[in-house]
């Protein structure tokens, strides 16, 4: 980076993923900026890390123009199954652009050109509008991230039974997004993954077969492998989805259950410059904080 210690504006700071950069970054020396719609986290923000909050919104030009004002990097994820994901992706690159920001980490998703998806296809005009700049950039690729099952925990607990709505023996590679939030951090504070496009994945893809008896072993008591229709999935998850996001939502997990979901642990292992955390020391984490 140009600054010794450099300025990074951090989108969705406040969110599950893009919250686990933030103190990746500050460990480096980073100076940390977030654009927050919500007033009210502010102080949640600025607790975390976030030096300095700019309260806006992706979709206002002129709130993000005064968020990328004097940055030297931005971190970006976009809203999931976002209609407009795509357009609030180009938008902030361009805003990026106008402002000299240098360096941008764009955190996509594993196989963005399975058009099949269209969440993951989504990100395909970011990434060329990333191509097509003259910005230092650094495109993420993470498969399925393991916090997905922190969500689903609570649940496991009480019932002794962990669901998706695909086939227990499909294999889905996963990743701790812990890992994919230090990679971007290498990126946005030094030049060692400039311009590198990344699959990001932790080694092996378990079967849910599998992860039931990693968490039988680590709760020392049977959990079992469910296998719910999508409907009923939804209903007891409970995320508040969008009839559109819903349809989205089942057509990967079609998607898993034809094909599982590859991923390759090579390119997170040599950016991060050791092994990536693995399924299974995730799991026994959350079976020690449920103790």
């Amino acid at each position: 980076m140009t600054a010794t210690y450099p300025t990074v504006l951090v989108i969705g700071a406040t969110g599950r993923f893009a919250g686990l950069v933030v103190p990746e970054l500050a460990r480096r020396g980073a100076r940390l900026r977030a654009l927050i719609r919500d007033p009210a986290k502010v102080d949640a923000a600025q607790g975390s890390g976030i030096s300095e909050a700019v309260i806006g919104d992706l979709r206002n030009r002129e709130s993000l123009d005064e968020a990328v004002r004097g940055v030297d990097g931005v971190f970006h994820i976009g809203p999931a199954l976002a209609p407009d994901e795509a357009a609030l992706g180009i938008t902030l690159i361009e805003a990026a652009r106008r402002a000299g920001v240098r360096k941008f980490v764009f955190s996509s998703v594993a196989q963005p050109t399975n058009t099949r998806l269209k969440n993951h296809a989504s990100k395909i005009p970011v990434e060329d509008a990333l191509y097509s700049s003259t910005l230092d950039y650094t495109i993420l690729h993470p498969v399925n991230f393991m916090q997905n099952i922190a969500s689903a925990w609570p649940s496991i607990i009480e019932t002794g039974v962990f669901s998706e709505p695909f086939p227990k023996t499909a294999k889905v590679a996963r990743v701790d997004y812990r890992d994919v939030a230090e990679v971007a951090a290498i990126a946005l504070t030094s030049d060692r993954l400039s311009y590198a496009t990344l699959e990001l994945a932790a080694e092996g893809r378990p079967s849910r077969e599998e992860i039931a008896t990693l968490m039988s072993e680590a709760l020392g008591r049977p959990i079992v492998a469910g296998e719910p229709s999508f409907e009923a999935w939804a209903k007891a998850a409970r995320h508040g989805y969008s009839d559109r996001q819903l349809a989205l939502l089942s057509k990967v997990h079609e998607h898993y259950a034809l094909y599982g979901l590859g991923g390759n642990s090579l390119t997170l292992r040599a950016a991060l410059g050791r092994e990536p955390r693995t399924l299974r020391s995730y799991v026994e984490e959350l079976a020690q904080q449920a103790a």
